[in-house]
């Protein structure tokens, strides 16, 4: 095995003292500092040979844990017929997120966000027996989202590189095993990128399915929340998170609702205010959550229509719109502004309540509420008068909702909706993997079917998977870096040794090549700091931190003794080591 040598004397690349403007998180930060990527438009950048070089790594490591797992690759154009997309409805319910294109001679196409139906027409042009399935194919190519707020540098882009992969096959049960297989290998994949991550469960959005999980980088900067029990095994995404039901509460002894003056309370914290002091309760002081809450937000349908939708939650809590879009998508919602309320005169805002609210209403405004608000509970609400609020208002005495929605905000310490023990507590984390098992939609609207062992025409049933690579290096970087730069986990990182000529003598030059060169002939990928000139031993050092090789060999004053210093990058371990010995130590230490 042979390795190789970069040599920053003629490596492309330009490292950098101060912060990109647009940087909003360490590893775009960083990214762009030690000369991996560039930024070429909004949500867009160039990949620089050290950043290709990471990439490269995380595709290989996937190719290899998919090719081990039976799966077969391919490749589709990113240039996409509108046709598919129309058969599946999703040439419309991406709405704006998707790049739209004509040909010359007015032919529509887009560039593919991701390729469900092409997976799906290739098979059925090809096969049409059960006797050719299982099959499991995939593909790494780069994937064009047209997001309305590019963040964060890689983690969220316009353009960026996915492995996505689909399962076939001729039955429910062999769904479930193709979806285990990938899970197993996803897995494997997450263990050798090196950084901490979470399996939880997830809702299926867009892609429509039944089962569903993320794989989830652990990291603050994370845009998923997800939640773990402090009791069981239980994981979710927020946005799958589904809230406990309490039972139905008989109502026989409630008092009829009644209507009274509450001025000057148009806020949740004023109306509980006024509350206990004007309307004080015998057994304990009113609280936020004995309120209910009706919140009006404008659902933006893909084909460009608009709804208002009133949701209602205890006034403890708010809701929470990434988890409100996890539910509709991809429908995208918006607040309802001074505008849109003036369209509903039957509202009045502040002191809105449930009697003009339900598709039976004079607003017809559908009126969805938490799971919480079940049968017989008691709320206080907006009487839907200016000044006034309605106290012993009744769940299906006094209204009823038009269906519930998971839309209220999930928080540290809610009961855990798997067990009786536990509680929930939340972290963020990147999502790098979303395994699903679509079932047969995608089959049915493109008609792929094969015959059963009966020799009768049966649809197919699918698993879809992804990993986003270019992500990937995203979310290794936030998660290993430090104070000084990047700092790579070995299965990734741009080279195994960063091998820095510290000083001026042509002898230190000269023993810094031979060290590379013998590194090179042991299999070991090697950059060689060779710059020579005004480039001093003080920036080569920070360079070296900067750009995060994990092993760092620096040839200098010890050479005097026939020394080089070999440290670790992530843990700051220093050792003396001989010339002499010098490749077979360096080597041992990376393949360890």
């Amino acid at each position: 095995m042979t390795g190789r040598i970069l040599r920053m004397s003629t490596l492309f690349v330009r490292t950098l003292r101060d912060d990109p403007n647009d940087a909003e998180v360490p590893s775009h930060r960083l990214l762009v500092r030690a000369g991996y990527i560039r930024r070429a438009a909004p949500g867009i950048y160039t990949w620089l040979p050290l950043g290709l070089r990471v990439l490269r790594r995380i595709e290989a490591i996937i190719r290899e844990e998919m090719d081990d797992m039976g799966a077969q690759e391919l490749s589709f154009p990113a240039l996409l017929p509108k046709e598919p997309y129309d058969a599946t409805h999703r040439w419309t319910d991406y709405g704006p997120n998707i790049f739209r294109l004509q040909d010359r001679k007015g032919g529509d196409y887009l560039l593919g966000p991701t390729h469900e139906e092409m997976f799906t027409l290739v098979v059925k042009d090809l096969y049409s027996s059960y006797k050719d399935l299982p099959l499991s194919i995939y593909q790494i190519q780069n994937k064009y989202r047209d997001e309305a707020r590019p963040r964060a540098g890689l983690l969220r882009g316009r353009e960026f590189v996915m492995k996505d992969s689909y399962s076939f096959d001729i039955d429910d049960a062999g769904l479930a095993a193709s979806y285990q297989l990938h899970r197993d290998a996803y897995i494997r994949i997450f263990d050798r990128l090196g950084f901490e991550y979470v399996i939880v469960k997830a809702t299926s959005g867009a892609m429509g399915g039944s089962a569903s999980e993320e794989f989830l980088a652990k990291a603050e900067v994370g845009e998923d929340t997800y939640v773990r029990c402090t009791h069981c095994d239980y994981a979710a995404n927020v946005e799958a998170v589904a809230v406990p039901a309490p039972p139905a509460v008989s109502y026989d002894d409630a008092p009829a609702a009644h209507a009274e003056d509450t001025p000057d309370t148009p806020t949740i914290d004023t109306l509980v205010a006024h509350l206990n002091e004007a309307y004080p309760r015998d057994d304990r002081p009113w609280a936020a959550g004995d309120t209910l809450k009706n919140v009006m937000v404008v659902l933006k349908h893909p084909d460009g229509t608009r709804e208002p939708l009133a949701i209602g939650v205890p006034g403890d809590r708010d809701v929470d719109q990434k988890r409100l879009e996890g539910q509709l998508e991809p429908i995208e919602v918006e607040p309802m502004d001074e505008a849109e309320l003036a369209k509903h005169p039957a509202l009045v805002k502040g002191y809105i309540g449930p009697e003009a609210l339900g598709e039976e209403s004079k607003s017809g405004i559908r009126f969805l509420v938490d799971p919480r608000v079940v049968e017989g509970t008691r709320w206080v609400t907006g009487a839907n008068v200016p000044g006034s609020h309605v106290i012993d208002l009744v769940v299906g005495r006094d209204f009823t909702p038009d269906g519930t929605i998971e839309a209220a905000d999930v928080r540290d310490g809610d009961a855990c909706p798997n067990c009786a023990e536990g509680s929930l507590e939340s972290a963020r984390g990147i999502e790098m993997g979303h395994i699903f098992q679509l079932g047969r939609s995608y089959a049915e609207a493109l008609g792929l079917k094969v015959l059963d062992e009966n020799g009768k025409l049966v649809t197919v049933t699918m698993g879809s998977y992804g990993i986003g690579p270019s992500r990937a290096v995203a979310a290794i970087a936030e998660g290993t870096l430090d104070d000084m730069g990047l700092c790579w986990p070995r299965n990734v990182a741009p080279a195994d040794v960063h091998v820095v000529a510290a000083g001026k003598d042509e002898a230190i030059f000269s023993a810094a090549e031979v060290l590379a060169q013998g590194l090179k002939g042991a299999g070991v990928e090697v950059l060689l700091d060779d710059r020579a000139g005004k480039v001093s031993p003080g920036v080569k050092f920070k360079d070296a931190e900067l750009i995060g090789v994990p092993t760092i060999v620096t040839v200098g004053r010890g050479l005097a003794d026939g020394n080089v210093e070999v440290r670790d990058r992530r843990t700051g371990e220093r050792e003396d080591v001989p010339v002499a010995s010098a490749v077979a130590r360096i080597t041992e230490i990376v393949r360890s």
